[in-house]
């Protein structure tokens, strides 16, 4: 599954993960570490980074309660204190409550399933709580895996219409993520806005090269030596959000456009499942237009 601390072991605690970003300055870590020292909070994972251009700090804290000498409704008030003095931005979540996650595909089928298996075998730390397609080709696959597939054809006459009705099932359905495996339309600004850093799209390239339509055959065309495939976070600006996961496989003169789109399914899939679990685990954080990952 995830990297699993003895606090998601335990049956008779429970476990919270914490992250946090602030402008950087001497003590930060050791103040959000005291304050849970004072608790009784027991620290079971502890990663940071501090970003020297942009002078911010990032962490993500995972504990559990086996020992916590007060409760969490005044653990979290004295969180929210400390946070108002560091000017820092966090989210406090317990292990437990896993992020609900909705799909959105087309025709191809190949991440979509990469996905729904890791999350059937318990290796995707999400609840997908359903499948949006604007095609009905993978809905014989979703309901074998007893989800709901929701058919929403789109022209572009309907678009706006449509885009209401994904954003009507992501508030009923309280979706913290949506994840674009194959979703081939583009989403507008309106919806990209207010999806910022909860939408995760896989392009079929090793951005920033080959952007938009036919990349494998525009990397067939110049003669690559290695294809990609990138997951970022959706903006209105099409293939340049932030960059979660980045894949390659080397190539040569040899591969036929066939065999480079076959390959790339492949990468494509660990890439975004990759990505999605990254998420999932509170793993990302943003850094203006780039990511913080924290292992």
């Amino acid at each position: 599954m995830t990297n699993t601390s003895n606090a998601q072991q335990g049956a008779d605690y429970g476990a919270y993960v914490l992250t946090y970003k602030c402008p950087d300055q001497l003590g930060i870590l050791a103040r959000v570490a005291n304050l849970l020292y004072a608790r009784g909070a027991f620290i079971t994972e502890v990663a940071q980074y501090s970003d020297p251009y942009t002078r911010t700090f990032f962490s993500r804290m995972v504990f559990d309660d086996r020992s916590l000498a007060c409760a969490m409704d005044a653990f979290t008030s004295e969180l929210s204190e400390l946070a108002g003095t560091l000017n820092m931005e966090y989210r406090l979540r317990p292990l437990s409550q896993k992020q609900r996650v909705l799909l959105a595909v087309s025709k191809e089928d190949h991440c979509l399933n990469v996905l729904l298996t890791k999350w059937r075998s318990g290796a995707l730390p999400a609840d997908i709580v359903g499948v949006i397609s604007n095609h009905n080709d993978c809905r014989g696959l979703v309901e074998w895996y007893g989800i709901p597939y929701h058919h929403l054809p789109v022209t572009a006459d309907t678009k706006t219409q449509q885009e209401a009705q994904i954003s009507a099932l992501m508030q009923q359905e309280k979706v913290d993520l949506l994840v674009l495996a194959r979703y081939m339309q583009i989403l507008s600004d309106e919806l990209c806005s207010s999806l910022q850093g909860r939408a995760i799209n896989i392009h079929h390239s090793f951005l920033p090269s080959f952007k938009g339509a036919r990349p494998y055959h525009q990397a067939h065309s110049r003669g690559v030596k290695v294809v990609g495939a990138t997951a970022h976070y959706v903006t209105a600006d099409l293939d340049e959000g932030p960059i979660l996961v980045q894949e390659v496989k080397p190539v040569n003169h040899t591969y036929t456009i066939e065999q480079l789109v076959h390959l790339g399914h492949d990468i494509e899939a660990t890439a975004l499942s990759h990505a999605v679990r990254l998420h999932c685990e509170d793993r990302v954080m943003l850094n203006g237009d780039k990511t913080v990952i924290l292992q």
